[in-house]
């Protein structure tokens, strides 16, 4: 098997975990004992999430939701954002959204990856970078968590 196969075939594989947590989403529920919340909008395409976060006494998120509606990729991707900061602290999932942001905005999937970020379920996101009108779409969860966690009283935005 040659190098452009393997990649076709990875591809494939990243596009149909995209689509599952589209059809299927992990976490899609309203949190009524929410520390934590924040709605997202993202005002191009029209894709809206409210993220809700229990965050305990030593600053763990100990359960995470998320509610809203938009396109395969940003309910994908606020679907892998659940299953990878759920159980970490604030702090880890504050280190996940810089490096999540700078990685799309930076269209570099070369950047080194910190020693504390697992990468195995959100490299499924990085096909996005050949769609930068979808970029958008993957970081609207990311900027949401960013404003459930400083707990700001607006909403989180892509622009």
């Amino acid at each position: 098997m040659n190098r452009n196969q393997n990649t076709a075939e990875l591809q494939d594989l990243y596009r149909e975990l995209i689509l599952d947590h589209a059809r299927k989403p992990s976490n899609f529920k309203r949190l009524n004992e929410a520390t934590h919340s924040a709605e997202g909008i993202n005002p191009l395409c029209g894709d809206k999430l409210h993220l809700y976060l229990h965050v305990n006494s030593e600053k763990i998120i100990t359960d995470i939701g998320f509610e809203g509606s938009g396109c395969a990729i940003s309910i994908a991707s606020a679907s892998l954002l659940t299953e990878t900061i759920c159980n970490l602290s604030i702090e880890d999932a504050k280190s996940y959204f810089s490096f999540i942001t700078n990685r799309f905005t930076q269209q570099n999937n070369e950047t080194p990856i910190p020693k504390n970020i697992d990468l195995s379920k959100l490299q499924a996101l990085d096909g996005v970078n050949q769609y930068p009108t979808r970029i958008k779409c993957a970081t609207l969860p990311w900027h949401t968590l960013n404003t459930a966690i400083i707990q700001a009283k607006l909403i989180a935005t892509t622009e």
